[in-house]
């Protein structure tokens, strides 16, 4: 009796002993990779796959830390991912302002007065105060509250030690770091070459698949496009065209234009005082509080919105530009001067017409696969 326990014991011990290993040697199926965009050089020339480096390289900041990207995230349509005022490179600072896209701003022309709009148009940044990609590129390298360089012969002594330094001299030629004024400038046209690249600019939202007759807009986007388009209703388009320009060919859902929509001043701010924008840079308080016109594209990532990141989803800006001029909804504009009446403000808009606004700004995000 007891040899007929043990080995009913020992039959046991070796069928579980064998389902283990079974277990263990089980072949789990292979995991699904993720798409890593940062590293991601398909299709790029030589000067932009360096100025894709240069723009993803955090060791450029002092202290180490912060790079282009860390503003201009890739994964938030290359503006700042969730921030109303983007962290600097010392960690106790910030900007004083929503850092804007850098996608589609390629298609911006330098600033110039309209005279048939009475408007300025074009320029980089919120206020236009650079005129080129390259000019912008490198600005917020110097500035104190982000990358913290003190100047342009420390970022040029940081290039020449990276693990790409010997790609410069292979595009740019043997003696690139001589001169540090030809070295930053450099530098700065491949951060903009990438910048220019179809990796920035792409065009391939499910509204562009719509343009091309490759995808139809469901019957709530359909809805939301042409309230957008309507001049008398929400009147979106006015500055944010949704159909191909005369210059480019392109939807560009901006005009590059200036205005003052009358955001309030966001409590957040690291500015106590009001923000004045174009007018505060071009020295003229007819232009108090004006700001440079976005593009939409991409808008569903890019939040929070406006200059001063007030607004964190589409909704709450739609409903600000039908309402904002009603009594008790909204705080008073930051820059009280020169505020667009005629075109936002009492634009009467329904929670409906909203909704579906709303949804067709969600088609101009980039990356789309039809099903």
């Amino acid at each position: 009796m007891n040899l007929f326990k043990n080995n009913f014991l020992l039959t046991t011990i070796l069928c579980l002993a064998f389902f283990v290993s079974c277990k263990k040697e089980t072949i789990e199926p292979p995991k699904k990779e993720t798409y890593d965009a940062e590293h991601d050089y398909t299709g790029l020339s030589e000067m932009e796959k360096l100025g894709k480096k240069i723009f993803f390289d955090k060791s450029l900041s002092s202290p180490a830390g912060q790079s282009c990207s860390s503003c201009h995230n890739i994964t938030s349509g290359f503006a700042d991912p969730g921030h109303p005022f983007s962290k600097g490179a010392i960690a106790s600072l910030m900007g004083n302002r929503n850092a804007p896209s850098v996608a589609y701003m390629k298609y911006s022309p330098s600033l110039y007065y309209n005279t048939v709009d009475s408007t300025y148009m074009g320029g980089f940044f919120w206020d236009g105060r650079v005129n080129t990609l390259e000019a912008q590129a490198i600005k917020p390298m110097l500035n104190p509250i982000e990358m913290n360089n003190a100047n342009i012969t420390q970022i040029v002594n940081k290039l020449k030690v990276t693990e790409y330094c010997a790609t410069f001299t292979n595009i740019y030629g043997a003696g690139v770091f001589d001169d540090t004024l030809v070295a930053i400038q450099f530098a700065a046209s491949a951060i903009a070459a990438y910048e220019r690249s179809f990796q920035v600019n792409s065009f391939t939202s499910k509204y562009d698949a719509y343009l091309n007759g490759e995808a139809n807009l469901t019957a709530q986007e359909l809805s939301g496009l042409n309230l957008f388009n309507d001049t008398a209703k929400a009147k979106c388009a006015n500055c944010h065209s949704s159909t191909k320009d005369n210059i480019y060919g392109l939807a560009l859902f901006t005009d590059f234009s200036y205005d003052n929509i009358g955001v309030p001043h966001n409590p957040s701010s690291p500015s106590a005082g009001p923000d004045r924008g174009l007018g505060a840079f071009l020295a003229n308080p007819s232009l108090y509080g004006q700001f440079k016109v976005p593009t939409l594209r991409n808008v569903a990532l890019t939040a929070p919105y406006f200059h001063n990141g007030y607004f964190n989803t589409l909704e709450e800006v739609i409903r600000f530009y039908s309402d904002r001029d009603s009594v008790g909804l909204f705080p008073p504009p930051d820059v009280p001067q020169n505020v667009n009446k005629d075109e936002l403000g009492k634009l009467n808009l329904s929670e409906q017409n909203v909704q579906d606004i709303a949804a067709f700004l969600r088609t101009l995000t980039d990356g789309y696969k039809k099903n």
